[in-house]
């Protein structure tokens, strides 16, 4: 079984599209703990909504190849627009931050939410 902490980011209907993706992603893997909510600036491109950002720990017998397509499948599924540029506004973003214990994804040590959201869920970094 494998342990991963997904970070999430949402600034279109941020409420609804975060309790949606939780509804979906329990279907399907085993959801240990969700971290609170917070509210960040945009970054990039400042001229849209404030985002809400969190994570959720899961548990899952999925590789993390595999996840992360399921991830990205999820977020098509929600109607993300892929059109957007990199930093523009988006009903839901999932990215694995943690997995196994070790961070993969780099904006894990460049951005305080995302470290605050996984200290919440039990991560410690080991150095």
């Amino acid at each position: 079984m494998n342990d991963c902490i997904i970070g999430i980011g949402s600034n279109i209907e941020a409420k609804y599209h975060i309790q949606e993706m939780l509804r979906f992603l329990a279907a399907d893997v085993g959801i240990v703990k969700v971290s609170e909510m917070v509210q960040t600036k945009p970054i990039g491109i400042t001229e849209q909504p404030d985002y809400t950002n969190g994570a959720v720990r899961i548990q899952t017998e999925m590789e993390m190849e595999e996840l992360s397509l399921y991830l990205k499948n999820l977020e098509d599924q929600m109607g993300r627009d892929r059109s957007q540029k990199k930093y523009g506004p988006r009903n839901i973003d999932l990215d694995i931050l943690i997995w196994n214990d070790e961070v993969v994804d780099p904006d894990y040590f460049t951005r305080e939410f995302l470290r605050n959201s996984a200290a919440e869920l039990g991560y410690e970094l080991k150095i």
